[in-house]
């Protein structure tokens, strides 16, 4: 194999991992802080995709001249939404099912399917895409043999920024420290005046937002339907549990770990087979360490 391949096998998995770790990190902050397994994380980020393809609409319509920069109105605006209607979703919906983890399955299962339905009626059961940018179109060729599509480099960017900027939040700040109070112990933390209902709600909030940019992401590199969110709910899934519920690094590690050799295997075997060895791999480590590849240590 030339070095030309490697590197742009290297790249993929990269761009692969980025995707991966947007997903995830809203569902690790949840899971973590929570213990919410949200089936619903998925439609969460198609509803991110369609609100992309709102905002693609309306400049199409409206500013076509911008149409260039749609996507930096785009983002800011699937978070938005998607971080308001997951604060609404908490405060009504999730806070019921809180210690009822096997409830809460059930209930975001159920209300994945709800919206699932919801977007059909809305947005219709055909595909639906998204301009790309001219910007975004082609491919950096740094030598003859190498090209990069500059897309994915955009998307390894704003994957970037966006991790750097949750990490800031969570360990910088006075709401990062209540989280992570809330997140090591809850009573402890309610009893020195902590509202944990609100730091709940925010965090989910939040969450909810990260997988809005994810979804708004997606639609640079594919279109959107109703079950788009079903693509990658189960690696997103995958890639908080193998790298330790309550450990951004731990997911951000996980996550690099998880596409790169799913990256490699696909170059090697067909894609099925590369999943499934991927799984049995990843069941193998959580065998013998059940708490995650990188869970965070503590003295209990």
């Amino acid at each position: 194999m030339g070095f030309d391949i490697a590197v742009m096998q290297v790249f993929n998995g990269v761009s692969l991992f980025s995707i991966l770790l947007l997903m995830a990190i809203g569902l690790a902050i949840v899971f973590g802080l929570m213990g919410v397994i949200n089936m619903a994380h998925g439609e969460l980020m198609a509803l991110g995709a369609y609100m992309t393809y709102l905002a693609a609409l309306g400049f199409e319509r409206w500013a076509p001249q911008w149409m260039g920069v749609y996507l930096f109105v785009a983002i800011p605006f699937a978070f938005l939404v998607t971080s308001a209607f997951g604060y609404v979703l908490e405060r009504g919906f999730i806070r019921f099912f809180y210690n009822r983890p096997l409830d809460t399955l059930l209930a975001t299962w159920g209300l994945s399917l709800i919206l699932q339905q919801t977007y059909r009626t809305v947005f219709g059961a055909q595909e639906v895409s998204v301009p790309l940018p001219t910007w975004l179109a082609g491919a950096w060729e740094p030598t003859e043999g190498i090209q990069l599509p500059i897309n994915r480099i955009f998307i390894v960017g704003l994957t970037v920024a966006v991790a750097m900027a949750v990490y800031l939040l969570l360990y910088r700040t006075r709401w990062g420290l209540k989280v992570r109070a809330v997140m090591q112990n809850r009573s402890i933390a309610g009893a020195v005046g902590i509202n944990t209902h609100r730091v709940d709600a925010l965090t989910f909030a939040l969450g909810s937002g990260l997988a809005g940019i994810a979804g708004c992401v997606f639609t640079m590199i594919g279109s959107t339907n109703p079950g788009t969110g079903q693509l990658y709910i189960v690696d997103s899934f995958i890639v908080v549990v193998f790298g330790g519920v309550q450990s951004l690094l731990g997911t951000a590690l996980s996550a690099l770990s998880i596409a790169q050799g799913q990256t490699w295997l696909e170059f090697l075997m067909s894609g099925s087979m590369a999943k499934a060895t991927i799984l049995m791999l990843v069941i193998v480590v959580l065998y013998f360490r059940p708490n995650g590849l990188f869970a965070v240590r503590s003295r209990s």
